[in-house]
This record gives structure tokens, sequence and C-alpha cells, in this order.
């Protein structure tokens, strides 16, 4: 395999030369491979999509996970959907937290992503207020009697094994397992190849929560560089907060992130309306 061809629409692909392969098989849920590129390091693929390079991951999940945290403020208790690879981990253990549980389905994406991605976790799953749970995440979420302040759903596109994951009974489970005042965050593909998927997640989360506001990370592996995320929660102020209650809410984590500040994280709500779907 001298290069990876990964086909986002039917009238566009991308191309990156496999200048080393270092994993390639199949787990009980999905493909997977893992390669090196010249340009972007170490890149992780599942089912033919590209979920992280080394070069740029790191805007992807600190965007997931900075942005619900930082506008809740106060979150002690995170669970987090997906995202065996840990780098949504890393971001969230940044914040004050109590425990962080991770719900993965696969144990093979957390066994290579250690092994062959260290540094996107950075030691995450060691971390003493980490809970790792290998099982489905909407059975966990219908069957636990947790709650928490803030959920990430770190999935892969509604295809598969995260297909589940994008369903409005999902959603109302979700909405059981929050505290009063808390946060959804979730992916939702890529805004320009899929903005009906954008607007499906958006009209379901504003329905069950009440109000869901999309916001943009820019990702250059992702189809059109531009990877559509979304939050969710009862009040729509709290989701895209004050810049002055962001700047004293980031003080703690002041150069610790690479791409996420105040400034990205209001910016990024108001990019949205390019893809025509400015929802509130």
């Amino acid at each position: 395999m001298r290069s990876f061809l990964e086909k986002s629409s039917d009238h566009h692909s991308q191309v990156l030369s496999v200048d080393r392969l270092l994993h390639q098989g199949r787990t009980a849920f999905q493909d997977v491979l893992i390669f090196e590129n010249r340009l972007f390091g170490r890149v992780l693929v599942l089912d033919g999509v590209i979920q992280l390079t080394e070069w740029d991951n790191h805007i992807y999940h600190e965007m997931i996970a900075h942005v619900p945290l930082m506008a809740h403020g106060l979150a002690k208790r995170v669970l987090v959907i997906g995202g065996g690879d840990g780098g949504t981990l890393k971001e969230v253990l940044k914040h004050p937290v109590e425990e962080v549980v991770l719900i993965e389905i696969d144990r093979e994406v957390i066994e290579l992503s250690q092994r062959f991605l260290p540094g996107v976790s950075a030691g995450a799953f060691s971390d003493p207020r980490s809970t790792v749970i290998v099982g489905d995440g909407t059975e966990y979420i219908a069957d636990t009697d947790s709650q928490f302040d803030v959920i990430i759903i770190d999935s892969t596109d509604p295809v598969g094994p995260g297909e589940q994951l994008f369903s409005e009974a999902f959603y109302r489970h979700c909405r059981t397992r929050l505290l009063p005042g808390g946060i959804v965050a979730v992916q939702s593909g890529a805004g320009f190849h899929q903005p009906e998927l954008l607007a499906k997640v958006c009209d379901r989360l504003g329905g069950v929560f009440g109000t869901a506001k999309p916001f943009l990370a820019p990702v250059p592996t992702y189809a059109a560089g531009a990877l559509a995320l979304v939050v969710a929660g009862s009040s729509g102020k709290a989701l895209r907060a004050p810049r002055k209650i962001l700047k004293e809410r980031f003080r703690p984590l002041e150069g610790r992130t690479r791409y996420y500040r105040p400034e990205v994280h209001r910016a990024a709500f108001t990019m949205v309306p390019v893809f025509g779907h400015g929802h509130t």
C-alpha cells in the first residue's frame, strides 16, 4: 500500500501517501488502519474514514472537550462516549473534574491507540480520575443511574458502530443522565458534505434539550477541512458564554491548549452560517 484514498462523498475524496504501514486488520467491530504520512504523522483510520492524525487531532479534541466544559464552568463529573483514542479524555482531565467515565465499544481501538499513538492520550487512561468501561454507550446510558454535568459524544460518523449514537431515543436517555445545568456535546460530521446531518442533529438535540448550537473546528484532515460539532442544553446563553466569563474560566488552562482559547470559542459559533445552518 503506497497511498490511502478516503472517499468522503460521491464528488470528493482525498489521498494521503502511506510512507510507513504500522497496522492493518479488523477488530470485532470495524476495520483499522494505522500508517505514517510525512505531513500528518501517524494516521488512524476506521472503516475507511480518517479519525485522527498526530498533526491536527488536538484541534478536534480541544474543541469538543473545552467548549462544553468552559460553557458549564463547574463540571465535576463528565461522561465520554466513544473516544477510544484518549484524546478527548486527555483534554477533559485538564479541568478540575472529579471523575471522567469513558465508554468505548471497541477494546482494540483503545489498545492500538495507546500502542501506536501514545501521544494522543498522553497517559490519560492511567489518571486516577479516569474510569474506562468497554461496552456499548447506548446500553450504558439507558441502564446507568449515574448522572453527569457534561456528556461528550466522541463518536464515529452515523454509520456502523456509531449509528445509534445519533438517534432521538439516545439523546433522550442522555438528558435523563444530565444534572441540572448539564451540557451535551456531539460531533456531527463534515458540514460541507453532510449539511442534512448537521440540520437533523441540531433539530433532534434542540427538541430534546431545549437549545442546540452548532460550532466549527477547522481540522485539515477531515473532509473539506471543517468539522461540525453541536452543544445542547437548557440555556442558549450559557452555551456561548460571554467573553469575560470565558476568560476567567480559561486562566487555569492558560498555556495548556494549542488551539482553543476564549476568542476561538466565541468565533466557532459565528462561522456555522457558512453552511446555511445558523440554528439557534
